[in-house]
């Protein structure tokens, strides 16, 4: 257990945190044990209590969600259980049941789940799915509460004895009934029941005649219940049969509960699992109540990062209300270890100092926190606390010896394993003889290497925390022109009082104000002023920052855009050229054809037509290889830059490669065109036959005309008939 006073507990409102989660447990002994609860420092038990709770919260918001898990509290039954020849109630038994049940269901889900819930199912150690009790208690206890007839086989006759005898009972008063009822002797009412026995309504005046057992009468005395003769000796074999049973249910609970002693080990460990399980529970949903996650634990370096704090209580006071609440950014490193808040009254000070101590009271207990996600935490052994006033009249101490005495105590506990949170520190006396006492206290803490947090308004310790490297200023930031808090935590700067500034919202005469500033050191004013400015000054500036970072992100948004759309552009613009300069070669050539078609139609001669269509092609194909070979040109040169980036890796693979001697793929065979075969050049659309082969050229016949054209420019289209 972690050595936290129960002082610090109280100062934090730790206790009130415990009441809200212990509102969450479905058990009165859940609510119990969430009372009970204490801050602890063992690491690895209080990783897996966190993480269990983050678990179980984690199942409320997926569709696996953890089944019910409300039992009956069996404490009082396990001591009575312990003790020989003692006899348990058959309602025990089925609270027996019942828990067993739910036992059964949660292991059998958190086993098929294991990978969602690890630390919940790592609870189960110890426990399995048992279905004998729960068969063996319902093979005696019916579903009404009620032993059953084949319970026994003594029982199973005796209570088919009673219900012959109940059934002659019946029989025999219906006949008195008609008897008696036939003579005149019965009241208009004719029978009653009188302790569970079926009477007679006599007749006053008739009692005489009837035979059997008076029972009573009527309060004015005209009736007399009277039970009759032969109906009182069945009820009293009834009874003794009655008590026959008693004797065997009892003889059969006696039995059930030798049955059930082997089993007290797991159904004490059963008990402590639901237990357990309820306070995992009550904690998850007060986690989901106050938006809290679980931080990272921080094992190798000591510091505390908790962006976005929420003080819990004031969270949940504030939500009923409907008012706002103010998160805050605390970091303690061991760079930066100790941080002295200072700033105006009623501006956050004490709050932001309760938040990271009733924060880590939570997290040392197994519960989630109000932080942001990216949050860090670690553990400490001891918190020390010292808030608020604490003047005892009881034993007559003043504030200020109430305070020394609890420095007196940090001074005897204070190391490296120390959390301490001092609010107003050094209060409570002369203010320089004060600060100075306070200052040597502060330095020493700081020796011993403890981490903490105080509040003051001494400008000594401020300065302290300036000259010290491993000390910090903070100060909760204030608006200079409506002289109101904005309850924002800033860290590296000392924050001024704004004595003389609230003095004079409040209404304070000016002219006291001055005087007042006379009557104090010109440099003390002056030191008091300079804060005040550099706060002013560190407000606009962070305004200015946020304003060109916004300005800056913008920009660069806008930047990226313009480069994508510059890069669109470009790419267009190369589209639209080729597509010109296409369109520009296609009305050349069409043309040239015009002209050569318009020659042909005047003279009717096919040669000069032929030979003039074949230069045209051949011009345009000219053209097309130029532009083919700046192409290739190009991206040879893009080939070269990305093989001259790659080279290294390629070496790798290829001594891969070596290694993997692998076999060359076959070259495809050149295709030889003959006569006959349908053939066309490479980049055009028309199909000819070749009617001759002459060395390496073809005379090509396209049916109006023929040419001659080298077989490197052809390819096959359909090969001659025969031709394999």
């Amino acid at each position: 257990m972690a050595k936290i006073p129960k002082k610090t507990l109280e100062d934090l409102e730790y206790f009130e945190v415990l009441r809200q989660c212990s509102g969450f447990a479905i058990t009165p002994l859940g609510k119990e044990a969430c009372l009970a609860i204490l801050p602890v420092i063992d690491e690895n038990q209080l990783v897996d209590a966190l993480n269990a709770v983050s678990e179980f919260k984690s199942s409320f918001e997926n569709e696996n969600r953890i089944p019910n898990h409300g039992f009956e509290p069996l404490i009082s039954v396990f001591s009575l259980l312990s003790i020989e020849n003692s006899v348990l109630d058959i309602s025990v038994f089925r609270v027996i049941a019942a828990n067993t049940d739910t036992t059964n269901v949660l292991l059998q889900f958190l086993e098929k789940f294991r990978t969602y819930y690890p630390t919940l199912y790592g609870y189960t150690d110890g426990l399995y799915v048992d279905k004998e009790i729960k068969k063996t208690i319902d093979g005696v206890i019916d579903r009404f509460g009620e032993v059953r007839d084949d319970a026994s086989d003594s029982l199973y006759l005796i209570r088919k004895q009673i219900q012959q005898l109940r059934s002659k009972i019946s029989s025999s008063f219906n006949k008195s009934l008609s008897q008696y009822q036939a003579a005149d002797y019965l009241d208009d009412i004719r029978e009653s029941v009188i302790d569970n026995r079926r009477v007679l309504a006599v007749k006053a005046m008739h009692r005489r005649k009837v035979k059997g057992a008076i029972m009573g009468s009527s309060k004015t005395g005209s009736i007399v219940f009277i039970e009759p003769e032969t109906t009182n000796a069945q009820n009293r074999e009834l009874q003794n049969l009655l008590f026959e049973e008693g004797e065997e249910i009892k003889k059969i609970l006696s039995q059930l509960t030798d049955y059930f002693r082997p089993h007290l080990p797991y159904l004490k460990a059963q008990h402590e699992f639901l237990l357990l399980l309820d306070v995992v529970y009550a904690k998850a949903r007060y986690a989901q109540e106050i938006d809290a996650i679980l931080p990272e634990i921080d094992k190798k370096k000591r510091s505390i990062e908790y962006k976005k704090a929420y003080h819990p209580l004031l969270l949940q006071s504030h939500r009923i209300e409907d008012k706002v609440t103010y998160p805050q950014d605390v970091y303690l490193h061991p760079e930066k270890r100790i941080v002295v808040i200072s700033g105006p009254n009623a501006g956050g000070k004490s709050i932001t100092l309760k938040t990271v101590g009733l924060l880590q009271l939570m997290l040392q207990s197994g519960m989630l926190i109000p932080v942001h996600e990216s949050s860090k935490a670690c553990l400490f052994e001891q918190i020390l606390t010292d808030i608020g006033d604490n003047q005892s009249i009881e034993n007559h101490l003043s504030t200020y010896s109430y305070r020394l005495k609890n420095m007196k105590y940090f001074l005897r506990k204070c190391n490296v394993n120390t959390l301490f949170l001092i609010d107003e520190f050094g209060t409570g006396s002369d203010p320089e003889l004060g600060g100075a006492l306070a200052e040597v206290i502060l330095e020493d803490f700081y020796g011993r290497e403890a981490f903490g947090i105080i509040t003051t308004h001494y400008s000594n310790l401020k300065a302290l925390a300036n000259e010290l490297p491993f000390m910090v200023n903070a100060n909760m930031q204030f608006d200079n022109k409506t002289l109101e808090p904005v309850y924002n935590l800033m860290m590296g700067e000392a924050g001024s009082s704004f004595t003389f500034e609230v003095a004079q919202k409040n209404g304070l005469p000016y002219s006291l104000i001055n005087r007042a500033k006379k009557k104090i050191e010109r440099g003390k004013v002056r030191f008091d002023a300079t804060i005040a400015k550099l706060q002013k000054e560190r407000s606009q500036m962070m305004k200015t920052g946020e304003s060109l970072k916004e300005k800056e992100t913008k920009a660069a948004v806008e930047s990226e855009r313009m480069e994508k759309m510059n890069v669109k552009l470009k790419a267009k613009l190369v589209s639209y050229q080729e597509l010109f300069d296409h369109n520009q070669r296609m009305i050349v050539l069409g043309n040239k054809i015009n002209d050569i078609a318009e020659r042909f139609f005047e003279n009717n001669k096919k040669r000069p037509l032929i030979a003039e269509l074949l230069r045209a092609i051949e011009t345009e194909n000219a053209k097309r290889k130029r532009k083919t070979a700046s192409v290739v040109k190009k991206e040879r040169e893009i080939k070269k830059q990305l093989n001259e980036e790659v080279k290294k890796e390629l070496v790798v693979v290829r001594k891969e490669k070596k290694k993997q001697k692998q076999t060359p793929a076959p070259s495809k065979p050149k295709t030889v065109l003959r006569i006959g075969d349908r053939v066309r050049m490479f980049d055009g659309r028309s199909v000819g036959s070749i009617d001759a082969i002459e060395k390496k050229k073809a005379i090509v016949n396209y049916g109006m005309f023929t040419t001659q054209v080298n077989l490197d420019l052809l390819e096959l289209v359909e090969a001659a008939k025969g031709k394999k």
